[in-house]
C-alpha cells in the first residue's frame, strides 16, 4: 500500500459537479493506492501514519489537532513508467481487491475519532487543494 499525504490549508473532491468532501482549514489529503498483496497490516500502518505523523503546524499530528482528512483512492500510485511512454498498472490491485482496503483505511481513521471525507472509488474525480508548506510525504506499507 502506498499513500501520498499532502498538508493542505483547504481541499475538495468533486464528482460529476457535486462536492463529495472538502475542508477549509489545515488538514491532510491522502491519496491511497493498493497493490495485490496488501491486507489488514498495511491498512493499519497507513491509517496510523496518517493520524499520527507530526506534519501540521506546531509539530502536531492530525489526531492532536483534530484536523480533517480526505482519502482518495489512487491506483496510479502503482504506475510503472520505466519503459516506453505509456505507464503500466500491473502492480495496482483490481477494484474488487482495492476498494475494500481503501474503505478500511477510512474506517480505521474514523475509529480514531477523525473527520474523514472521501472521493468515490473508480470515479473521475476533480481534486483541488492548496498544499500548505508545501509538505508532501510518501508512505509505503
Amino acid at each position: 500500500m502506498k499513500a501520498v499525504l499532502q498538508r493542505a490549508s483547504r481541499a475538495s473532491v468533486t464528482v460529476d459537479g457535486a462536492v463529495t468532501a472538502s475542508f477549509d482549514r489545515q488538514g491532510v489529503l491522502a491519496l491511497v493506492g493498493v497493490t495485490h498483496d496488501d491486507g489488514p497490516a498495511q491498512v493499519e500502518l497507513i491509517a496510523r501514519k496518517i493520524a499520527d505523523l507530526r506534519i501540521l503546524d506546531g509539530e502536531r499530528s492530525v489526531l492532536d489537532a483534530g484536523a480533517p482528512v480526505i482519502v482518495v483512492s489512487q491506483f496510479t500510485l502503482y504506475a510503472d513508467a520505466r519503459k516506453g511512454r505509456r505507464p503500466t498498472w500491473n502492480q495496482a490491485a483490481p477494484g474488487p481487491v482495492a476498494e475494500p482496503l481503501v474503505d478500511a483505511v477510512v474506517e480505521a481513521l474514523r475509529a480514531r475519532g477523525l473527520t474523514v471525507g472521501t472521493g468515490i472509488f473508480g470515479a473521475d474525480m476533480k481534486v483541488e487543494l492548496v498544499n500548505d508548506g508545501p509538505i508532501t510525504i510518501i508512505l509505503e506499507a
